[in-house]
């Protein structure tokens, strides 16, 4: 277990530090706050094994969510419109 500060933690993971601080008031990664100088440095334990993993799993999910409810939400409208055709074709034979 390595301990590093908040940027180069966000480099190495290829995070924003927003997200990194984030997970660090969250407490999904342990952390450790020093006075140096004068200065509050945040420094996080840099584990091999972390939850991380799962935020990208959790995304994947939702876009699958929204695509299934795109494709009902596309598949109502071409009913409606084929309804809607139906009902112009009335509307024109009565005239």
């Amino acid at each position: 277990m390595e301990k590093i500060i908040l940027k180069a933690y966000a480099i190495k993971h290829k995070m924003s530090m927003f997200q990194v601080v984030k997970l660090v008031k969250s407490g999904k990664v342990k952390s450790e706050t020093i006075e140096e100088e004068g200065k509050k440095t945040i420094y996080i334990f840099d584990e091999s094994t972390m939850s991380i993993s799962d935020k990208p799993e959790e995304k994947k999910g939702e876009k699958e969510e929204n695509s299934k409810s795109l494709l009902q939400r596309v598949s109502q409208l071409e009913k409606e419109i084929v309804l809607l055709k139906k009902e112009i074709e009335v509307l024109k034979k009565q005239l």
